[in-house]
């Protein structure tokens, strides 16, 4: 597994978003992507249950850095989630993501986010459009903060 980068005040990635979810995501050899990560009681919409739209967060990001490796720049066009089961706070959740389909202008992803014994919480399919040629420049710069940190 490999390690990918984090970002400073990406919601879900940053590492110096003080109200950020300090998440880190990890690509293996197949390009899929994954990380873990136990909500707390301040991510909770009814209580003991983790908010739907962090839920989607966590989902958009892990199916939109299925194509950092290869170097494509995208942005969610269409994400549709399919909430299965209730995901609790204060137990660790898996999510799993990969791309599903790269076409001249579109890349198409899938994941889920698992509970803990395993059950699938949610799954997504989700559409990312790629950024025209000029706008990828603009964002390389804004986004040269990027790093690799070590886990603790």
């Amino acid at each position: 597994m490999q390690k990918q980068p984090n970002s400073q005040m990406c919601f879900v990635c940053g590492l110096e978003n003080p109200i950020g979810l300090k998440i880190s995501f990890y690509e293996d050899d197949d390009g899929q992507v994954t990380t873990t990560w136990t909500p707390r009681e301040e991510h909770q919409g009814y209580p003991g249950l983790l908010h739907g739209g962090i839920t989607a967060a966590l989902l958009d990001e892990a199916l939109g850095r299925t194509v950092i490796n290869r170097n494509l720049w995208v942005v969610t066009a269409k994400m549709e989630i399919r909430y299965r089961n209730p995901i609790p706070i204060g137990e660790p959740l898996s999510v799993v993501a990969e791309v599903t389909r790269i076409s001249k202008r579109v890349v198409e992803a899938r994941g889920e986010l698992r509970l803990s014994d395993g059950r699938i919480g949610a799954e997504a399919d989700a559409v990312y459009v790629k950024l025209p040629d000029e706008k990828i420049e603009e964002m390389a710069q804004n986004l040269a903060y990027w790093k690799v940190v070590p886990d603790d």
